[in-house]
Protein backbone atom coordinates (compact mmCIF):
# COMPACT_ATOMS: atom_id res chain seq x y z
CA UNK A 1 0.00 0.00 0.00
CA UNK A 2 0.95 3.44 -1.16
CA UNK A 3 1.71 5.51 2.01
CA UNK A 4 2.93 8.92 0.72
CA UNK A 5 1.23 11.28 -2.43
CA UNK A 6 2.29 14.31 -3.61
CA UNK A 7 -0.47 17.13 -3.01
CA UNK A 8 -0.84 17.20 -6.97
CA UNK A 9 -1.68 13.27 -7.17
CA UNK A 10 -3.96 14.05 -3.88
CA UNK A 11 -5.87 16.45 -6.01
CA UNK A 12 -6.35 14.73 -9.00
CA UNK A 13 -7.46 11.60 -6.68
CA UNK A 14 -9.76 13.44 -5.38
CA UNK A 15 -11.27 15.41 -8.30
CA UNK A 16 -9.93 19.30 -6.51
CA UNK A 17 -8.15 22.03 -8.24
CA UNK A 18 -4.28 22.46 -7.06
CA UNK A 19 -3.51 26.36 -5.31
CA UNK A 20 -0.03 26.49 -4.17
CA UNK A 21 2.87 24.03 -4.82
CA UNK A 22 2.11 20.66 -6.60
CA UNK A 23 5.52 19.05 -4.92
CA UNK A 24 4.22 18.88 -1.01
CA UNK A 25 4.86 15.41 0.05
CA UNK A 26 1.68 13.93 2.33
CA UNK A 27 1.79 10.91 4.36
CA UNK A 28 -1.45 11.03 6.20
CA UNK A 29 -4.51 12.64 7.18
CA UNK A 30 -5.05 14.79 10.36
CA UNK A 31 -7.24 17.10 12.42
CA UNK A 32 -6.16 20.45 11.87
CA UNK A 33 -4.92 20.97 15.45
CA UNK A 34 -2.68 17.98 15.40
CA UNK A 35 -1.91 17.66 11.73
CA UNK A 36 2.45 17.87 11.56
CA UNK A 37 4.07 19.35 8.27
CA UNK A 38 3.71 15.65 5.97
CA UNK A 39 -0.43 15.73 7.28
CA UNK A 40 -3.51 17.03 4.93
CA UNK A 41 -5.94 18.26 7.19
CA UNK A 42 -9.68 19.71 5.69
CA UNK A 43 -12.13 22.60 6.81
CA UNK A 44 -15.44 22.66 5.54
CA UNK A 45 -16.60 26.41 6.63
CA UNK A 46 -15.16 29.48 6.09
CA UNK A 47 -15.80 30.27 9.74
CA UNK A 48 -13.28 27.55 10.77
CA UNK A 49 -10.64 29.53 8.76
CA UNK A 50 -9.12 31.04 11.78
CA UNK A 51 -7.71 27.47 12.96
CA UNK A 52 -5.79 27.39 9.84
CA UNK A 53 -3.33 29.88 11.43
CA UNK A 54 -2.02 28.30 14.37
CA UNK A 55 -2.10 24.47 12.02
CA UNK A 56 1.33 22.49 10.95
CA UNK A 57 -0.67 20.66 7.87
CA UNK A 58 1.17 20.62 5.27
CA UNK A 59 -2.05 21.31 2.87
CA UNK A 60 -5.69 21.69 3.34
CA UNK A 61 -8.43 20.04 1.46
CA UNK A 62 -10.97 23.29 1.42
CA UNK A 63 -14.20 24.28 -0.59
CA UNK A 64 -14.02 25.54 -4.11
CA UNK A 65 -14.86 29.21 -3.15
CA UNK A 66 -12.57 29.17 0.15
CA UNK A 67 -10.33 32.11 1.02
CA UNK A 68 -6.44 32.23 1.14
CA UNK A 69 -4.88 29.47 3.47
CA UNK A 70 -1.65 29.59 5.07
CA UNK A 71 -0.70 26.43 3.22
CA UNK A 72 -1.31 25.14 -0.22
CA UNK A 73 -4.52 24.18 -0.88
CA UNK A 74 -6.61 21.37 -2.88
CA UNK A 75 -9.80 23.12 -3.57
CA UNK A 76 -13.37 21.01 -3.59
CA UNK A 77 -16.47 21.33 -4.92
CA UNK A 78 -18.12 18.92 -2.46
CA UNK A 79 -16.02 18.76 0.63
CA UNK A 80 -17.52 15.87 1.94
CA UNK A 81 -17.25 13.59 -1.17
CA UNK A 82 -13.62 14.63 -1.56
CA UNK A 83 -12.59 13.56 2.58
CA UNK A 84 -14.21 10.44 1.96
CA UNK A 85 -11.98 9.59 -1.24
CA UNK A 86 -8.82 11.04 0.39
CA UNK A 87 -9.07 8.70 3.62
CA UNK A 88 -9.40 5.86 0.95
CA UNK A 89 -6.34 6.86 -0.08
CA UNK A 90 -4.72 6.32 2.97
CA UNK A 91 -6.73 3.56 4.23
CA UNK A 92 -4.79 0.08 5.09
CA UNK A 93 -6.25 -2.70 3.60
CA UNK A 94 -9.15 -4.70 4.84
CA UNK A 95 -8.99 -8.13 6.17
CA UNK A 96 -10.73 -11.04 4.45
CA UNK A 97 -11.01 -14.54 4.42
CA UNK A 98 -8.93 -16.21 1.84
CA UNK A 99 -10.88 -17.41 -1.59
CA UNK A 100 -12.53 -20.01 -1.60
CA UNK A 101 -14.44 -21.68 1.31
CA UNK A 102 -12.49 -22.48 4.37
CA UNK A 103 -11.78 -25.99 5.80
CA UNK A 104 -13.67 -25.65 9.23
CA UNK A 105 -16.99 -23.84 7.49
CA UNK A 106 -19.88 -25.93 7.53
CA UNK A 107 -21.92 -25.70 4.93
CA UNK A 108 -24.94 -28.13 4.29
CA UNK A 109 -25.35 -29.84 0.76
CA UNK A 110 -27.81 -28.38 -0.62
CA UNK A 111 -26.86 -24.82 -0.03
CA UNK A 112 -25.76 -22.86 -3.45
CA UNK A 113 -22.54 -21.03 -3.28
CA UNK A 114 -21.93 -18.64 -6.43
CA UNK A 115 -18.80 -18.49 -7.58
CA UNK A 116 -15.48 -16.18 -6.41
CA UNK A 117 -17.13 -16.74 -2.49
CA UNK A 118 -14.19 -16.01 0.65
CA UNK A 119 -16.21 -17.95 3.77
CA UNK A 120 -14.36 -17.96 6.71
CA UNK A 121 -13.22 -20.38 9.43
CA UNK A 122 -16.00 -21.84 11.47
CA UNK A 123 -19.05 -20.53 9.10
CA UNK A 124 -22.28 -21.71 9.51
CA UNK A 125 -24.28 -22.39 6.03
CA UNK A 126 -27.62 -24.02 6.61
CA UNK A 127 -29.97 -26.14 4.05
CA UNK A 128 -31.50 -24.48 1.31
CA UNK A 129 -28.80 -21.21 1.84
CA UNK A 130 -28.16 -19.20 -1.61
CA UNK A 131 -25.80 -17.22 -1.42
CA UNK A 132 -24.47 -14.74 -4.65
CA UNK A 133 -21.03 -14.04 -5.92
CA UNK A 134 -18.17 -12.68 -4.51
CA UNK A 135 -19.89 -12.41 -1.13
CA UNK A 136 -17.32 -12.05 1.59
CA UNK A 137 -18.26 -13.86 5.11
CA UNK A 138 -16.28 -13.83 7.65
CA UNK A 139 -14.95 -15.96 11.03
CA UNK A 140 -18.09 -17.41 13.25
CA UNK A 141 -21.47 -15.91 10.89
CA UNK A 142 -24.71 -18.67 10.85
CA UNK A 143 -26.69 -18.18 8.17
CA UNK A 144 -30.34 -20.17 8.69
CA UNK A 145 -32.48 -21.93 6.45
CA UNK A 146 -33.54 -21.62 3.05
CA UNK A 147 -31.97 -18.05 3.67
CA UNK A 148 -30.87 -16.00 0.20
CA UNK A 149 -28.65 -13.47 -0.23
CA UNK A 150 -27.36 -11.39 -3.00
CA UNK A 151 -23.87 -10.68 -4.94
CA UNK A 152 -21.14 -9.09 -3.26
CA UNK A 153 -22.63 -9.08 0.70
CA UNK A 154 -20.24 -8.70 3.28
CA UNK A 155 -21.09 -10.04 6.78
CA UNK A 156 -18.72 -9.87 9.20
CA UNK A 157 -17.43 -11.57 12.33
CA UNK A 158 -20.39 -13.56 14.60
CA UNK A 159 -22.99 -11.96 12.67
CA UNK A 160 -26.43 -13.80 12.56
CA UNK A 161 -29.16 -14.19 9.42
CA UNK A 162 -31.55 -16.33 10.82
CA UNK A 163 -33.95 -18.59 8.45
CA UNK A 164 -35.76 -17.16 5.93
CA UNK A 165 -34.46 -14.03 5.50
CA UNK A 166 -33.42 -12.32 1.97
CA UNK A 167 -30.82 -10.01 1.80
CA UNK A 168 -29.98 -8.26 -1.15
CA UNK A 169 -26.65 -7.05 -3.11
CA UNK A 170 -24.13 -5.18 -1.69
CA UNK A 171 -25.34 -5.68 1.34
CA UNK A 172 -22.58 -5.02 4.35
CA UNK A 173 -23.40 -6.45 7.82
CA UNK A 174 -21.35 -5.41 11.08
CA UNK A 175 -20.01 -8.00 13.73
CA UNK A 176 -22.49 -9.52 16.32
CA UNK A 177 -25.33 -7.79 14.39
CA UNK A 178 -28.81 -10.52 14.12
CA UNK A 179 -30.96 -10.37 11.06
CA UNK A 180 -34.30 -12.14 11.63
CA UNK A 181 -34.83 -12.87 15.65
CA UNK A 182 -37.87 -13.62 17.35
CA UNK A 183 -39.62 -10.10 17.97
CA UNK A 184 -41.36 -9.41 21.26
CA UNK A 185 -44.58 -10.95 20.61
CA UNK A 186 -46.09 -12.72 24.21
CA UNK A 187 -49.82 -12.65 25.67
CA UNK A 188 -50.49 -12.99 29.01
CA UNK A 189 -52.53 -15.67 29.99
CA UNK A 190 -52.63 -17.68 33.51
CA UNK A 191 -50.09 -15.90 34.96
CA UNK A 192 -47.20 -15.87 32.51
CA UNK A 193 -45.97 -14.83 29.39
CA UNK A 194 -46.66 -17.04 26.38
CA UNK A 195 -44.74 -16.62 23.17
CA UNK A 196 -46.52 -15.92 20.35
CA UNK A 197 -44.60 -17.11 17.05
CA UNK A 198 -43.00 -15.10 14.39
CA UNK A 199 -43.59 -17.04 11.13
CA UNK A 200 -42.08 -14.00 9.02
CA UNK A 201 -38.95 -13.13 7.87
CA UNK A 202 -36.68 -9.99 7.03
CA UNK A 203 -35.85 -8.20 4.18
CA UNK A 204 -32.57 -6.28 3.46
CA UNK A 205 -32.99 -4.54 0.11
CA UNK A 206 -29.86 -3.72 -1.83
CA UNK A 207 -27.12 -1.22 -0.70
CA UNK A 208 -28.47 -1.54 3.19
CA UNK A 209 -25.96 -1.04 5.87
CA UNK A 210 -26.56 -2.80 9.43
CA UNK A 211 -24.04 -1.65 12.04
CA UNK A 212 -22.82 -3.81 14.90
CA UNK A 213 -24.43 -5.34 17.61
CA UNK A 214 -27.92 -3.88 15.83
CA UNK A 215 -30.75 -6.45 15.36
CA UNK A 216 -33.84 -6.57 12.95
CA UNK A 217 -36.35 -8.72 13.94
CA UNK A 218 -38.33 -11.41 12.00
CA UNK A 219 -42.01 -10.25 11.24
CA UNK A 220 -44.50 -12.45 12.96
CA UNK A 221 -46.18 -12.70 9.26
CA UNK A 222 -44.64 -11.17 6.08
CA UNK A 223 -41.81 -9.05 6.56
CA UNK A 224 -39.85 -6.82 8.25
CA UNK A 225 -38.50 -4.70 5.33
CA UNK A 226 -35.34 -2.34 5.76
CA UNK A 227 -35.48 -0.30 2.20
CA UNK A 228 -32.47 -0.27 -0.47
CA UNK A 229 -29.60 2.42 1.05
CA UNK A 230 -30.65 2.54 4.22
CA UNK A 231 -27.69 3.12 6.83
CA UNK A 232 -28.50 1.48 10.19
CA UNK A 233 -25.61 2.47 13.15
CA UNK A 234 -24.58 0.42 15.96
CA UNK A 235 -26.97 -0.44 18.75
CA UNK A 236 -30.09 -0.20 16.51
CA UNK A 237 -33.35 -1.90 17.18
CA UNK A 238 -36.10 -2.57 14.50
CA UNK A 239 -39.13 -4.42 15.99
CA UNK A 240 -40.82 -6.97 13.61
CA UNK A 241 -43.66 -5.68 10.84
CA UNK A 242 -41.31 -2.66 10.73
CA UNK A 243 -41.16 -1.10 7.08
CA UNK A 244 -37.84 1.31 7.00
CA UNK A 245 -37.92 3.62 3.51
CA UNK A 246 -35.26 3.45 1.27
CA UNK A 247 -31.58 5.78 1.94
CA UNK A 248 -32.71 6.42 5.56
CA UNK A 249 -30.31 7.09 8.34
CA UNK A 250 -30.55 5.72 11.93
CA UNK A 251 -27.55 6.57 14.62
CA UNK A 252 -26.38 4.41 17.32
CA UNK A 253 -29.22 3.33 20.07
CA UNK A 254 -32.01 4.58 17.78
CA UNK A 255 -35.06 1.86 18.13
CA UNK A 256 -38.28 1.71 15.84
CA UNK A 257 -41.16 -0.05 17.66
CA UNK A 258 -43.50 -3.05 16.05
CA UNK A 259 -45.55 -2.46 12.70
CA UNK A 260 -43.71 1.45 12.17
CA UNK A 261 -43.71 2.51 8.59
CA UNK A 262 -41.11 5.63 7.63
CA UNK A 263 -40.98 7.04 4.57
CA UNK A 264 -37.84 7.18 2.34
CA UNK A 265 -34.50 9.42 3.74
CA UNK A 266 -35.95 9.87 7.26
CA UNK A 267 -32.73 10.55 10.16
CA UNK A 268 -32.90 9.23 13.30
CA UNK A 269 -30.42 10.84 15.98
CA UNK A 270 -29.02 8.48 18.80
CA UNK A 271 -31.47 7.33 20.77
CA UNK A 272 -34.49 8.85 18.86
CA UNK A 273 -37.49 6.39 19.38
CA UNK A 274 -40.65 5.79 17.31
CA UNK A 275 -43.34 3.75 19.08
CA UNK A 276 -45.43 0.60 17.63
CA UNK A 277 -47.56 1.24 14.76
CA UNK A 278 -46.87 4.78 13.80
CA UNK A 279 -45.93 6.32 10.39
CA UNK A 280 -43.38 8.70 9.87
CA UNK A 281 -43.39 10.49 6.73
CA UNK A 282 -40.42 10.96 3.84
CA UNK A 283 -37.72 13.21 4.78
CA UNK A 284 -38.56 13.52 8.78
CA UNK A 285 -35.67 14.09 10.46
CA UNK A 286 -35.44 13.57 14.64
CA UNK A 287 -33.22 15.32 16.41
CA UNK A 288 -30.75 13.00 18.73
CA UNK A 289 -30.95 12.60 22.58
CA UNK A 290 -34.78 12.14 23.97
CA UNK A 291 -37.04 12.33 20.50
CA UNK A 292 -39.63 10.16 21.03
CA UNK A 293 -42.79 9.74 18.41
CA UNK A 294 -46.07 9.13 20.01
CA UNK A 295 -48.07 9.63 16.85
CA UNK A 296 -47.47 9.97 13.39
CA UNK A 297 -45.20 12.65 11.49
CA UNK A 298 -46.34 14.13 8.57
CA UNK A 299 -43.26 14.33 5.46
CA UNK A 300 -40.52 16.81 5.90
CA UNK A 301 -40.94 17.66 9.41
CA UNK A 302 -37.77 18.13 11.71
CA UNK A 303 -38.92 16.93 15.55
CA UNK A 304 -37.04 17.11 18.74
CA UNK A 305 -38.56 16.05 22.46
CA UNK A 306 -41.25 13.85 24.39
CA UNK A 307 -43.50 13.46 23.09
CA UNK A 308 -41.63 14.69 19.41
CA UNK A 309 -42.94 17.84 17.84
CA UNK A 310 -41.85 20.87 15.69
CA UNK A 311 -37.66 21.14 16.46
CA UNK A 312 -38.23 25.22 16.47
CA UNK A 313 -41.02 24.69 19.18
CA UNK A 314 -39.47 22.39 21.65
CA UNK A 315 -36.29 24.48 21.69
CA UNK A 316 -38.19 28.09 21.80
CA UNK A 317 -40.11 25.73 25.42
CA UNK A 318 -37.25 25.17 26.40
CA UNK A 319 -35.46 28.16 26.40
CA UNK A 320 -38.33 29.66 28.30
CA UNK A 321 -38.23 26.81 31.01
CA UNK A 322 -34.23 27.95 31.54
CA UNK A 323 -35.54 31.02 32.47
CA UNK A 324 -38.33 30.27 35.35
CA UNK A 325 -35.43 30.23 37.98
CA UNK A 326 -35.20 34.02 37.11
CA UNK A 327 -38.59 34.65 36.23
CA UNK A 328 -39.68 32.97 39.66
CA UNK A 329 -37.37 34.95 41.53
CA UNK A 330 -38.46 38.12 40.00
CA UNK A 331 -42.33 37.31 40.93
CA UNK A 332 -41.51 36.95 44.33
CA UNK A 333 -40.06 40.17 44.53
CA UNK A 334 -43.10 41.47 42.73
CA UNK A 335 -45.07 39.92 45.47
CA UNK A 336 -42.95 41.18 48.11
CA UNK A 337 -43.65 45.00 46.63
CA UNK A 338 -47.36 44.29 46.22
CA UNK A 339 -47.74 43.08 50.30
CA UNK A 340 -45.97 46.12 51.37
CA UNK A 341 -48.02 48.46 49.09
CA UNK A 342 -51.08 47.02 50.09
CA UNK A 343 -49.73 46.93 53.46
CA UNK A 344 -49.29 50.88 53.22
CA UNK A 345 -52.41 51.40 51.98
CA UNK A 346 -54.42 49.47 54.73
CA UNK A 347 -52.28 51.81 57.27
CA UNK A 348 -53.27 55.00 56.21
CA UNK A 349 -56.02 57.26 58.61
Amino acid sequence: MKTSFELAQIADAVGGRLRGSSAVVITGVADVAEAGPGDITWVSNPKYAAKLGNSRAGAVLAPADFGATPMPAVLCARVDRSVAKLLGLFARPVSRPAPGVHSTAVVHPTAQIGPEPAIGPHVVIDAGVRIGAACVIHAGVFIGRDTHIGDNCLVWPNAVIRDGCIVGHRVEIHPNAVIGADGLGFYFDEGRHNKVPHIGGVVLEDDVEIGACSCVDRSKFGYTVVGRGTKIDNLVQIAHNAQIGAHCVFAACAGVAGSVRTGDYCVLGGRATVLDNLTIGDHVRFAGGLSVATKDIPAGMTVSGYPARDHREEMRDQASLRRIGKLTEQLKDLMSRVEHLEASIHDQP
